[in-house]
């Protein structure tokens, strides 16, 4: 398996680092997973806030460029599918059993995703009905992935 994560924003926190770095570590013996982050776009030098997700889209949409076009395109939305971690890992499963190992996974910025987006995705993903600040998204997406591993593989979670 591999994982991309591209997500609108930067962590700025050291906190938010620490735990990224931590699930980023543990996931390595697992899958190759990158982070590629786009620059968030202000609304208010963009002219509005859907000309900043159109400037987001577009970065997000040429980091997609860049890696291999049969990539499957998971965004994160409020509107996606949830799963139970079980299921997840499932999921991920079926896509590296069918061809699809390569997997890019969205998290858009403050304002959401742009329309261009949401069309180039396979699938749309939750975690919930709640709106995540995207950094937490990013922490919960690097721990679902790990957890998705250690479950498919029938080793223990440690907490």
């Amino acid at each position: 398996m591999r994982f991309t994560i591209i997500a609108v924003g930067k962590l700025k926190e050291r906190f938010w680092q620490d735990a990224c770095a931590e699930y980023l570590k543990r996931i390595k013996p697992y899958a190759k997973t990158e982070v590629i982050e786009i620059a968030d776009v202000d609304p208010a030098r963009a002219g509005s806030v859907a000309a900043a997700r159109a400037k987001e889209g577009e970065a997000i949409l040429h980091a997609l460029g860049a890696l291999s076009p049969k990539t499957h395109v998971i965004v994160l939305a409020i509107e996606g599918k949830q799963h139970t971690s079980e299921a997840f890992a499932a999921h991920l499963d079926d896509l590296g059993l069918y061809g699809q190992s390569d997997i890019a996974f969205i998290i858009g910025g403050s304002d959401g995703v742009d329309q261009a987006v949401y069309a180039r995705a396979s699938e749309l993903l939750s975690f919930g009905k709640i709106t995540l600040p995207h950094n937490l998204a990013r922490v919960v997406l690097l721990e679902q992935l790990y957890r998705a591993q250690k479950i498919s593989r029938g080793e223990p979670y440690h907490k």
